[in-house]
């Protein structure tokens, strides 16, 4: 488990450091970028938000939330609190035309920054449990790796950086959307803005 939650952290830290990431779209307060690397696609959402980094911090580490913005989570439950800084959900998603609907296991990594110059980050990826079988009535995806990086901006700003490594499971939900036929990735964001403020 602490190998899983450290190399959680640190596949996040390196997406986002990675270079050659092209913008594909800016709004007022928020940038879509990204990055192609063989078969793997990855975006990353940059959101200007009002709120301290450590609210946005506090109100995006509880995934239990994350259905109050975030239409793509249908359900989202606690499976085990690992630690204060981890805990593994069960989140199941509502299904795209013409597929089933679709379940995670993910493990939830949340750190606090170090120094003061370091992004607050949750890292997210998928795990398996033997209490949670894969079920017949879900199609079970796997995140590869996905989470946020808040990086504080003033004592009352922030810019939260939200990463997701795409993966065939992910796929449908973003295929309509970065060919430009679906707003669903700048809607989120709008939403998840609206939330955090």
């Amino acid at each position: 488990q602490a190998y899983l939650s450290y190399s959680n952290i640190a596949a996040l830290t390196h997406l986002a450091r990675k270079t050659g990431w092209d913008i594909t779209k800016t709004l007022d307060n928020v940038r879509i970028w990204t990055h192609e690397d063989g078969a793997v696609l990855s975006f990353k959402v940059e959101m200007q938000v009002k709120v301290p980094s450590h609210v946005a911090f506090s109100l995006l580490s509880d995934f239990s939330l994350r259905q109050r913005w975030d239409r793509h989570f249908l359900t989202c439950k606690v499976l085990q609190v690992v630690s204060e800084e981890e805990k593994i959900y069960h989140v199941t998603s509502a299904p795209m035309t013409g597929h089933q609907p679709r379940d995670f296991v993910i493990l939830v990594s949340q750190r606090q920054p170090c120094r003061p110059q370091e992004p607050y980050m949750v890292a997210v990826r998928s795990v398996t449990l033997r209490a949670v079988p894969p079920s017949p009535e879900f199609c079970r995806s796997e995140i590869l790796c996905a989470g946020f990086q808040i990086h504080s901006n003033s004592s009352s700003s922030c810019t939260v950086c939200y990463f997701n490594q795409v993966t065939s499971g992910v796929m449908p939900y973003l295929a309509a959307n970065l060919t430009g036929s679906s707003k669903s990735i700048e809607d989120t964001a709008l939403e998840c803005i609206k939330f955090l403020e």
